[in-house]
């Protein structure tokens, strides 16, 4: 019992009511007065809330299957009440969540079911305890609150970013349906698909003449056969994810490895949606991960299975070391994406060295995660002495970077430099294009 806020106002009027009472009455002293009529409403709190609980509302909370870190997850709780009532509900949710209502509050009427939405942030992966749930019900005095807990503890497990997936994976389905079949028309690519009639603006290179030859030769048709080309499948995709030392700094409050787990699973989405081998390896100053290349939507399932545990550690990476385990493990020609962090052409002089053992016999591509707090303080200028300092060494990290990614591209090497929150987007973009113009 907790009383509201009405009885500590009445009780406060009882030093300007007192008086009058005993103006009325035969009590002579004030004292006495306001003793009795504090009396009278802390017995009148106690009786509001002892009605109360045999009015007490019904609460049910509802959670997702599967958190998504980084996302505005839903909690939906019900509240079903036998009488019209206000009430506060408090969720104990895992402390290292952040939430847009941390105390909820809603008028129920008589005999209704309401529903209360509200949304948590994780920030971590992994499994969490999600504890019970606190509920005050004011009285229908409303001089007292009855508290109550409803016990309730559960695991839930955190997963990366699957809502983020389940977007990515319907706009590949919609462009597979459209833009796709806009490159078998157009002939985009290097592996036969049909022939079919020309038509106005294909390309006549691609006019099979022996096919047409035969087609004259037996039905008397003149019009020209044209091959249908498609982009080559069954490709094969690995993606390296460095888990060392430079994956464990915060960038807009996850860690850098986290957007980098989610560019990893992004990609291999659609590299399984376009028919490619996809597989995966985690490393630090060793090969941490290994899921070898396979085709087929259960490969997504397998790495989020497999990948969701991992976490950063405060380790050196031997960047050599995990493109000789791909060497030794692959030997056909493939994508080989390396998702780490560069700093400047010195500091990242082994991943340099790495990445151009990789080519010719491989494709490889560099992706780096840019913190977006560097950009915006290098592109804000400044009057203040500290603030132009930290600005200079912004800018300064900036070009080292860009050195580097010109060291890289002078050795043959993709690159690209994306802030940590767009990199998935971005990413994905750039494979698709990769695919389209059959530099796989």
């Amino acid at each position: 019992m907790i009383p509201a806020r009405k009885v500590y106002l009445l009780l406060t009027l009882g030093v300007v009511i007192a008086p009058v009472i005993a103006s009325f009455t035969k009590v002579s002293n004030g004292i006495v007065a306001i003793l009795l009529y504090d009396a009278v409403v802390l017995i009148l709190m106690i009786i509001d809330s002892l009605r109360g609980r045999r009015y007490r509302v019904e609460v049910v909370r509802e959670l997702p299957p599967r958190l998504s870190i980084g996302r505005d997850n839903p909690v939906k709780i019900e509240v079903k009440s036998k009488a019209n009532a206000v009430v506060r509900i408090r969720d104990h949710y895992p402390n290292t969540f952040n939430t847009n209502q941390p105390e909820l509050r809603i008028i129920v009427e008589k005999d209704t079911t309401n529903e209360i939405n509200y949304f948590v942030f994780p920030t971590k992966r992994g499994e969490f305890d999600w504890g019970s749930i606190q509920i005050r019900q004011l009285g229908m005095w409303g001089l007292a609150w009855d508290s109550w807990k409803i016990p309730q503890t559960l695991k839930i497990k955190v997963y990366p970013d699957l809502v983020g997936l389940r977007s990515l994976s319907i706009r590949l389905t919609l462009q597979s349906s459209g833009a796709m079949r806009q490159f078998r028309q157009l002939g985009i690519g290097t592996e036969f698909s049909e022939l079919r009639n020309y038509r106005t603006g294909d390309d006549l290179r691609l006019i099979d003449w022996k096919a047409t030859a035969r087609r004259v030769g037996i039905s008397g048709n003149t019009s020209p056969l044209v091959r249908v080309l498609e982009p080559e499948q069954e490709q094969t995709l690995l993606i390296l994810l460095d888990r060392g030392r430079l994956m464990t700094a915060q960038v807009q409050g996850l860690q850098r490895f986290d957007w980098g787990l989610n560019a990893t699973l992004s990609l291999a989405l659609a590299g399984l949606h376009r028919g490619d081998r996809v597989g995966v390896g985690v490393f630090d100053r060793q090969m941490h991960t290994w899921i070898p290349p396979e085709r087929g939507q259960h490969q997504l399932s397998h790495l989020v299975d497999r990948l969701t545990p991992i976490q950063p550690v405060l380790l050196e990476s031997d960047y050599v070391g995990a493109v000789t385990h791909v060497v030794q493990q692959q030997t056909r020609r493939c994508l080989v994406v390396v998702i780490t962090d560069l700093v400047d052409a010195t500091a990242s002089a082994e991943l340099l060295s790495a990445l151009s053992r990789l080519t010719p016999r491989y494709l490889s591509f560099c992706v780096a995660l840019r913190d977006p707090q560097v950009d915006k303080i290098a592109h804000t200028s400044t009057d203040d002495i500290i603030g132009a300092y930290t600005r200079a060494v912004a800018l300064d990290l900036i070009a080292q970077r860009q050195v580097a990614f010109a060291k890289l591209k002078g050795r043959g090497v993709l690159v690209l430099d994306a802030l940590a929150n767009q990199i998935s987007d971005e990413l994905v973009e750039r494979y698709l294009q990769l695919k389209a113009r059959n530099q796989i």
